[in-house]
């Protein structure tokens, strides 16, 4: 048996790598961070030890973020907004035969319940805006931004079974919120018509009821066999 440390499994076996934040969604200024993403295939051996390989790593690069392949398609196939978005950035910056294929099973994560999960993300963002403002703390605007942000993706998606990530369509208004350029009712106004559009995006969509759970279950028997 070979050993693997945490950072070696980013720098050697990643298969897809992208960038996602502001970079992607369109929203950059001169100093935004690059939020770095990627996947991972742990060579398939490290699975048959007791103490299994780590599920996601941090690292080595600043602002990098990486899942092992299950476990990105797992949370995927849960409709993960942050997991998601990966697989249709606008900013691929690695890609193997194994990643390509990833990316050409995303339409296979997708059902009914991206309503449901961008819905109950936004949803609890509001919440926590709302309690932080009541205890007299600032609104993080930057928080409030995301939070209209993950309600015009999620319509998106349902409307068009493409996950919405640029979003430079609607810089100006989602740029004003985080600048704090609106008031805290308007914001809340907004995110209650974003709910309806959701709603009935989610009541017109063509997407399945569930995913396919069976087809991303064969892509990953065949990347577990490939990595032996």
């Amino acid at each position: 048996m070979f050993a693997v440390v945490d950072h070696d499994l980013v720098t050697r076996y990643t298969i897809f790598a992208c960038v996602v934040g502001s970079r992607a969604y369109g929203l950059a200024g001169p100093d935004s961070d690059v939020d770095r993403r990627g996947v991972y295939r742990a060579p398939t051996p490290l699975f048959w030890r007791l103490d299994k390989p780590p599920t996601h790593v941090s690292g080595p690069a600043e602002e990098q973020f990486s899942w092992e392949l299950e476990r990105f398609c797992v949370l995927a196939l849960r409709a993960n907004p942050t997991v998601l978005e990966c697989l249709w950035s606008p900013l691929v910056t690695l890609s193997t035969d194994v990643g390509d294929a990833l990316v050409a099973l995303r339409g296979a994560f997708l059902s009914r319940r991206v309503g449901t999960t961008y819905g109950e993300y936004a949803s609890d963002q509001l919440a926590k805006l709302e309690a932080t403002r009541r205890r007299d703390g600032p609104v993080r605007w930057k928080q409030a931004m995301h939070m209209l942000r993950l309600l015009m993706a999620g319509a998106h998606v349902l409307a068009t079974g493409e996950v919405l990530v640029d979003v430079s369509a609607h810089r100006d208004e989602l740029l004003a919120v985080r600048a704090g350029a609106l008031s805290w009712e308007a914001v809340v106004d907004r995110a209650a018509e974003l709910t309806l559009r959701l709603a009935a995006a989610r009541d017109s969509t063509a997407l399945p009821a569930e995913p396919d759970r069976a087809a991303v279950e064969r892509f990953l028997v065949a990347a577990r066999r490939d990595g032996l």
